[in-house]
């Protein structure tokens, strides 16, 4: 099948995901004492962390590559699949703008958590953040369910939905030690799944 400019701009789900990791993985180098295991990702990018120039310089193409490229899905899934499943992408996207909107406005004002007005909005953004995944996740999961075509979608929603609220509940029950590791299945997920829709987009 001819491949058109919407389809290549898929990829740049991919690239999304591969900068976020990046950050993920290297900022801490640049964090004396900074331990993934019990401290949250949004520690890194703090605007008194000594990881944000870092942060900043390896995730400059995340926000960007991800919008870009949930808006391509969004164009590219027009007439295809059921409405389960375009409504599910529809949410996600919003969930997508949300996250970049909100934690780009509302960092965390200190590593860790002050309960300042800026940190709250921090918190306020990543529950709506999580509400909005979990509703999509679900809506693309039954759209598998009723349609053929929707299937692959549905398999790897159901696989982000589970790390989701895997994620969410264990930030909450495990060990404070292991915060970190909660945190991140939640965290993946969602960039994860942004970038399947890349490929499936780039794929069809």
């Amino acid at each position: 099948m001819k491949k058109h400019f919407i389809n290549y701009c898929g990829l740049l789900g991919v690239v999304a995901l591969i900068s976020y990791v990046s950050a993920v993985v290297f900022s801490p180098l640049a964090y004396p004492g900074y331990n993934w295991m019990s401290q949250a990702v949004s520690d890194l990018s703090a605007s008194n962390a000594p990881s944000l120039k870092l942060w900043n310089q390896l995730s400059n193409l995340y926000n960007v590559c991800t919008l870009v490229c949930a808006m391509m899905v969004c164009l590219g899934i027009q007439g295809k699949g059921n409405k389960l499943l375009r409504s599910g992408i529809y949410l996600f996207t919003i969930m997508e703008w949300v996250s970049a909107v909100g934690f780009g406005m509302f960092p965390l004002s200190e590593s860790g958590y002050a309960g300042t007005f800026q940190e709250q909005m921090h918190i306020f953004s990543t529950i709506i953040v999580v509400l909005l995944s979990i509703v999509s996740l679900i809506l693309i999961i039954i759209s598998g369910i009723k349609d053929f075509y929707c299937r692959t979608y549905s398999i790897f929603a159901s696989i982000a939905l589970v790390m989701m609220i895997g994620g969410a509940v264990g930030i909450n029950v495990v060990p404070k030690e292991y915060f970190g590791v909660a945190e991140r299945l939640s965290v993946f997920a969602a960039t994860g799944f942004n970038a399947v829709l890349g490929i499936e987009l780039y794929r069809r």
